[in-house]
């Protein structure tokens, strides 16, 4: 079951940048950085499992499990080491990626990540009201839901044209909602601090500034947690800096990458 898109696969001796999305994304929120950087690297896509490409993909859907699914997808592709690029929830998986597999990742790039296993209350919050309103009212109104109070999209929602909102939307009601339909516990993550510690690559992590307090505070406390880490703010931006103000954030990729 395929998963993943490559981009320029017949550049062979260029390295491998892999993109992962965020929670009801899909490889697609990666547009422009796809366009940015094709032409210094082999570009590979991955859908997380519910997701995309992946929407068929049975639970549990944990940090755990996309990390593993991240896995063998670069397995399946013969991927033996790559820079990771990732938002969110696919920022999360690859961090644990980076600590579980530690050759796989050269450099980590992380937008908005929360600590593995640790959501933000109010994230936790707001994948619950989204459970329960696909549940009662079905997934189209979930996403509306999400879409409309989700504190991530506060941003875009201000400036859609600036933005791309409505084509930002329109990846989202793609999504087929599986991991909020499914009850299966995710496996647990152990031992946070010592695994993040024993990640000894330079890594990457920023957000926009006008993103939510609690996302800033969980980027904070993962630098804390990491031997290598730097930060940065993104101007124009709050939850999606790579979607909302792409110019800025593929400046400050290529200067950390040089």
């Amino acid at each position: 079951m395929a998963s993943r898109l490559v981009v320029e696969e017949a550049t062979r001796t260029r390295p491998w940048m892999v993109m992962v999305h965020g929670m009801s994304q899909d490889h697609r929120v990666f547009s422009c950085q796809v366009d940015a950087f094709r032409s210094h690297y082999r570009i590979l896509l991955i859908d997380l499992p519910g997701h995309g490409l992946a929407s068929a993909y049975r639970g549990p859907f944990g940090h755990i499990e996309f990390a593993d699914h991240v896995n063998r997808e670069l397995h399946r592709r013969g991927v033996e080491d790559a820079i990771f690029w990732g938002t969110h929830t696919g920022a999360s998986a690859g961090l644990l990626l980076a600590a579980i597999y530690a050759n796989r990742i050269q450099r980590l790039i992380l937008e908005g990540p929360v600590v593995p296993g640790d959501n933000p209350p109010v994230v936790l919050e707001a994948i619950e009201k989204a459970r329960q309103k696909a549940r009662q009212e079905g997934i189209a109104a979930a996403i509306t839901g999400w879409w409309e109070t989700g504190c991530w999209f506060e941003y875009m929602r201000a400036h859609p044209e600036s933005c791309r909102a409505a084509e930002h939307l329109a990846i989202i009601k793609d999504f087929e909602g599986r991991p909020w339909l499914d009850d299966q516990p995710p496996k647990p993550v152990e031992d946070i601090g010592g695994l993040l510690a024993g990640v000894r690559i330079p890594v990457l992590i920023y957000n926009g500034i006008d993103d939510h307090e609690e996302f800033l505070g969980s980027s904070s406390h993962i630098v804390s947690l990491l031997n290598d880490a730097q930060r940065a703010t993104v101007p124009r931006s709050g939850g999606f800096p790579a979607w909302e103000n792409p110019k800025a954030v593929n400046n400050l990729v290529a200067n950390f990458l040089d």
